[in-house]
């Protein structure tokens, strides 16, 4: 018989199509289980005119059998089929599509068809050493056989087949030193593969399953008899056809929809919230995205891989399409679909990024409506939600320049140290008193050291609310937030809070002046420790407190220490000094006394003690210990 040669050229042309198109062998199976859907949606399409087809959507299957002695892998369907020149034109001619070509000859942009390349058959040729495909065309009596070992050419022939359609046997290399074939004449390893790429064909993907069952006992059987077991075939039906996010929503029950997420993204927890979304238009689409309860045990580690999974028709092109969800919802889980999106020619990649772009801005735009939604009406449940994942919306108000701060900003809730629970900016805001000028707020490690902090007791005693930030992110999102509702955050840390009246400033500025040199003194014995002296009339019965001037907060070089490259990022610490502590009156009387070595050691002491108070290590804990010791003697 006479080998003829794909018309597509040359062994360069197929070897691009086998060795750089494709990046995962496991495409293969998804291509040809493709090719067959499209082939019965062609007949079924042919069926709605032409009374001849005689069968009913309930009669059209997709049968994958595995011969593993003979290392074959079969995929029958029994759709259209070809006629020879079919066959001919199809598979002797790389990237001539027979389904692009029958949408555009029916003209009918609804007929969903998966293939539009006609590169997809080739990929049998990364895991086979031989194709042969047996055809009857609907209406025709003669079969054709054709074969095809690679890019040497193939063969077209006559054939005897009792009925319509095509079966295409792979006959599945032998395992080399580099690559293992062996998983494709597997059953557990075709179903996988299967369930993982073509779960939601519309029509029934069948293979025969080997499984056990118990042999009927012996009459008379002794007390001490084994059951035994034997193995049997079943045809069974491996994809579940109809895919979840297309069902109406009235129509799915939450036990549904929970069972469909925990198999899916292997979590044992139902989902927080669950989103089911469709769009018609430009580009249409359906997608159906949960929350998870829990975050994952990688989710802030660089092997988290953020995406939601990609279909067009019902079959997995991404397993995570990370275009679909900005960083900040990264959390998010769950699949979309969509016929409309331009693939690239080995449908790995997409080619037109405007179409993705439309869907992701809607999708974002989704979420965080739901979000708001829980926000508003399941507090609690939001309050658990935020404590997982609200770091990752923080960053993103803080990342890209604040690019999505007013976007982000209403998601935000904060403890409040006024009304022991979590509030938002908004409710902050509203029930500040009218004399208020900031939004006041701490951070640091935990609610319970900060709410004893010198600065906070003064802010709550004024009868203004202190928004309580214990997460290394809280700080850097306020300061790039600036400002909410015209109200300016405002630090407790950072000195200047705003507190005082006019005769209070007077009286402080009045004192400031008199006690300058002393200051000065101070600041010599710390030895450049701290920016600044000052006094302070919020202190209560505190005697001192540390504070900062500048960017860089003492909080902020906490966290910055501990990256890496952030090696000299030091805030400019101030000391403030209660005014009104009995500590104040025994500094200015020591240094008219002109006992400037107790005044060195009060500072010393001074210092160290607002270090404790802000969480921060002492220099020299020995000379710590050692000179209050002295003062006790």
């Amino acid at each position: 018989m006479r080998v003829k040669q794909f018309k597509a050229e040359s062994k360069k042309l197929l070897d691009l199509m086998i060795n750089s198109i494709y990046t995962n062998k496991e495409i293969f199976l998804r291509e040809l289980i493709s090719n067959a859907s499209d082939a019965i949606d062609k007949l079924h399409f042919k069926g709605l005119t032409d009374q001849s087809v005689g069968m009913a959507s309930s009669d059209f299957r997709i049968l994958v059998t595995l011969d593993k002695k003979e290392r074959t892998l079969t995929i029958s369907d029994n759709g259209i089929g070809m006629t020879k020149d079919e066959l001919e034109n199809n598979l002797g001619t790389i990237a001539k599509s027979g389904s692009l070509d029958f949408k555009t000859e029916n003209k009918d942009e609804s007929i969903d068809i998966i293939g539009q390349f006609g590169v997809g058959f080739y990929s049998a040729f990364m895991v086979a050493s031989k194709v042969t495909v047996t055809s009857r065309a609907f209406g025709e009596e003669q079969a054709y056989k054709w074969e095809s070992e690679g890019a040497a050419g193939y063969t077209v022939e006559e054939c005897e087949k009792d009925d319509v359609g095509t079966d295409i046997v792979l006959k599945i290399k032998e395992n080399t030193e580099n690559e293992n074939y062996d998983n494709f004449v597997e059953e557990y390893g075709i179903c996988d593969i299967i369930k993982k790429y073509s779960d939601y064909v519309r029509y029934p993907i069948k293979t025969l399953r080997t499984k056990s069952r118990m042999k009927p006992r012996p009459e008379n059987a002794p007390d001490d008899y084994k059951d035994e077991y034997e193995s049997y075939t079943e045809l069974e039906t491996i994809n579940s056809m109809i895919p979840l996010w297309k069902k109406n929503k009235k129509e799915v029950t939450d036990e549904e929809y929970n069972e469909f997420y925990k198999n899916t993204f292997y979590d044992y927890e139902a989902p927080a919230k669950v989103i089911s979304t469709s769009s018609e238009g430009m580009v249409s689409y359906n997608a159906l995205m949960f929350i998870p309860s829990h975050a994952p045990f990688d989710f802030y580690s660089k092997e988290y891989k953020k995406g939601l999974a990609l279909y067009t028709s019902g079959v997995m092109i991404m397993e995570k399409c990370a275009d679909l969800l900005p960083d900040y919802f990264s959390f998010v889980r769950g699949v979309v679909d969509s016929a409309d999106l331009s693939l690239n020619i080995s449908r790995e990649i997409l080619q037109q990024d405007h179409q993705l772009k439309a869907i992701s801005k809607n999708l974002e735009k989704k979420i965080r409506n739901e979000l708001s939604s829980m926000k508003d009406n399941d507090r609690e449940k939001y309050v658990e939600f935020f404590k997982t994942f609200g770091r990752i919306i923080k960053f993103g108000i803080y990342s890209d320049y604040g690019m999505n701060k007013d976007k982000l900003q209403d998601l935000l809730v904060f403890y409040s140290a006024a009304q022991k629970k979590y509030i938002t900016l908004d409710e902050y805001v509203t029930a500040m008193p009218e004399a208020q000028k900031f939004i006041y707020f701490a951070a640091g490690d935990s609610i319970e050291r900060l709410e004893k902090l010198p600065s906070a007791e003064a802010v709550i005693d004024r009868g203004y609310d202190l928004l309580l930030c214990t997460e290394d992110v809280d700080e850097f999102c306020l300061q790039m937030l600036r400002s909410y509702k015209e109200k300016e955050f405002k630090n407790i840390g950072s000195g200047e809070l705003g507190l005082e009246t006019d005769k209070e400033k007077e009286e402080l500025k009045s004192a400031s002046d008199e006690a300058k040199d002393l200051f000065e003194e101070m600041k010599k014995a710390l030895s450049g420790k701290v920016a600044d002296i000052r006094l302070s009339s919020s202190l209560k019965e505190h005697p001192v407190s540390l504070s900062s001037e500048g960017p860089v907060s003492i909080e902020m070089e906490k966290v910055l220490k501990n990256m890496p490259g952030s090696e000299g990022v030091v805030s400019s610490k101030v000391l403030e000094i209660n005014a009104s502590h009995r500590i104040f009156e025994t500094l200015k009387a020591d240094f008219a006394a002109g006992n400037a070595e107790k005044v060195e050691k009060y500072a010393k002491l001074l210092y160290n003690q607002a270090l404790l108070i802000e969480g921060l290590a002492i220099e020299d804990p020995v000379e710590y210990a050692k000179s209050v010791c002295e003062l006790m003697i």
